[in-house]
């Protein structure tokens, strides 16, 4: 049932109900303002649930009721002395209660015990009957014993009450802090959420004694729902969820948090996408991971009978990313890129890229061949960067030939590209090789040569790329192929056909018997097979574009 409504049904019923108590009484509110009631009831924050709930039942007490409030938590984290009478009690306080705590912090630890007993302390000024309201979501954190607090009290002999109200605090927490209500003849009520809360207040704020009337049949629980965990996604806060296509990749992790904050090392459960899961109720913390961001939180889940909707506000934005080699033309696959940022956040892939990244400035680096980009890159949170980059290459396409008109088919000969310019020793920078034919290379505009290797023959030719434009070179090799067979395993070497100045002679290729071919360039050569002390020379003439076979044999 909505807030308002059940503030307004209260009111109606108010004139059945007694009097308050408070006209003859002293009160002072304990209000718990620790870190804690950030967790959320029903997508909400406690927190706003307890101003605005303590806000609509402040505003229904009479003027001479009187009233103060204390507060824990409120100023600093991790000290278990930061407890502050903030409105001292007295009458015709209700708005100022409702403007502190509408004002108030909610940070630190739960000194719940020691704020109770100095409030106790300053209703103690008069002999007027006095009463403490506790309204805590959590356990006491500051090593004091709260049961052993009621005893003492009550055994003070002062006219003194305290009422606990439990605001989301499961069964075995609850266990600890009712004992402070019981010992002093006080009353504790659990409130699970904003409804429940608003009637705890008007019982022990107003502490309104109605009329006995026969007990209602109690309500049938709520049914279970078989899927009560829903998780809500934004990349920024405040605004839309993000298409389909993204939260589909998301991955949302629970690991529950025991009473005393452990955090468990394994998943009670995991939720994909825009799926839902189930979850016992209670204290999580919500690991969201899309893409290369991972935000981690606190969350509550309420009952099983409930849709609990935890949010995660990511902080992050989109990178849609095109590779292109040239302008106008499609995305090239073998296009990669990789992109680096803060807190050592990276990724990588090929061709394109639509992916989430926390809020920041990212350095992106493109390849394709030899040619390669480099810029900065901003994500804002919410938004999506569209880049679309032209890395700027031609494409070369290299095939070798025997002879004119004569392919060299397979996968035997040795392509390489290399640039035109050479270095101060002679050498070229290589830019990338491969085997066989059909070979193409994506090239930045500029000038380089193709080298091919078969066999002993080599060739090259200077060829010029241009962007987005092919290329087609043909090397000519100028060779043909020729062909051994021998009785055995002997060795076959082919020497160059002349010898040097010094009556020596280059050898160009070799292998064993029984067969063994080579591809050679036109000319004259000399072979020789040899096995042992045995050794015989054959004058070889190979043709380009033929095959020229030879039968070696030893005397």
């Amino acid at each position: 049932m909505p807030l308002a409504r059940l503030v307004r049904l209260l009111t109606l019923a108010a004139p059945f109900l007694a009097a308050p108590a408070l006209a003859q009484d002293r009160s002072i509110i304990v209000l718990d303002a620790s870190g804690s009631m950030w967790g959320q009831i029903d997508g909400r924050p406690k927190l706003e649930i307890a101003r605005e709930a303590l806000g609509a039942v402040l505003s229904e007490m009479p003027a001479e009721a009187e009233l103060g409030l204390m507060a824990y938590g409120h100023r600093e984290k991790g000290s278990c002395e930061d407890i502050e009478l903030v409105v001292p009690p007295g009458p015709g306080t209700a708005q100022a209660i409702t403007d502190a705590a509408k004002a108030m912090k909610f940070l630190g630890k739960t000194p719940l015990t020691e704020s109770v007993r100095r409030a106790a302390a300053e209703l103690r000024s008069t002999e007027a009957k006095a009463t403490v309201i506790l309204i805590t979501d959590g356990i006491e954190t500051c090593e004091a014993d709260p049961c052993a607090l009621g005893a003492e009290l009550e055994a003070s002999g002062v006219d003194f009450t305290a009422h606990v109200v439990g605001f989301g605090l499961t069964a075995e927490e609850g266990a600890t802090v009712a004992c402070l209500a019981e010992n002093t003849g006080g009353r504790y009520i659990e409130a699970k959420d904003a409804g429940s809360l608003v009637q705890a207040l008007k019982t022990t704020v107003a502490v309104a004694e109605p009329e006995p009337q026969p007990a209602p049949e109690p309500p049938p629980p709520p049914a279970a729902l078989a899927e009560n965990v829903d998780p809500v996604l934004h990349l920024v806060e405040g605004g839309p969820e993000p298409d389909e296509k993204l939260a589909s990749d998301a991955v949302f992790d629970f690991f529950a948090i025991a009473p005393d904050g452990t955090v468990a090392t394994e998943a009670a459960t995991t939720i994909y996408g825009r799926s839902k899961g189930a979850l016992p109720a209670g204290r999580y913390q919500m690991r969201t991971t899309l893409h290369e961001v991972v935000v981690t939180q606190e969350v509550e889940i309420g009952p099983a009978s409930d849709l609990s909707q935890p949010v995660a506000v990511l902080d992050a934005g989109i990178l849609n990313l095109t590779l292109r080699p040239a302008p106008g033309a499609d995305p090239d696959p073998d296009a990669y890129w990789e992109i680096r940022g803060p807190e050592d956040v990276s990724d990588y892939g090929y061709q394109r890229a639509f992916r989430v990244f926390p809020a920041g400035e990212y350095g992106l680096n493109a390849r394709l061949g030899p040619a390669e980009i480099s810029q900065s890159v901003v994500i804002e949170a919410g938004k999506t960067s569209d880049l679309d980059l032209v890395i700027g290459v031609g494409l070369a396409a290299v095939e070798a030939t025997y002879t004119e008109g004569m392919k060299v088919e397979g996968g035997d000969h040795f392509v390489e590209i290399l640039e035109a310019k050479k270095a101060i020793d002679g050498s070229r920078k290589s830019l990338g090789y491969g085997y066989g034919a059909g070979l193409t290379f994506d090239l930045p505009a500029g000038d380089y040569v193709a080298a091919v290797t078969l066999g002993a023959a080599k060739a090259e030719v200077p060829f010029s790329v241009k962007v987005g434009e092919r290329t087609d070179i043909i090397v000519p090799l100028n060779a043909g192929v020729a062909a051994f067979t021998s009785p055995g395993d002997e060795f076959i070497e082919v020497l160059a056909g002349k010898a040097d100045i010094n009556g020596n002679r280059a050898s160009l290729a070799y292998g064993y018997g029984p067969a063994f071919q080579t591809t050679l360039p036109e000319g004259d050569y000399l072979v020789v097979i040899s096995k042992g002390d045995k050794r015989a020379e054959t004058p070889l003439a190979v043709k380009a574009g033929e095959r020229s076979e030879l039968a070696l044999t030893l005397p």
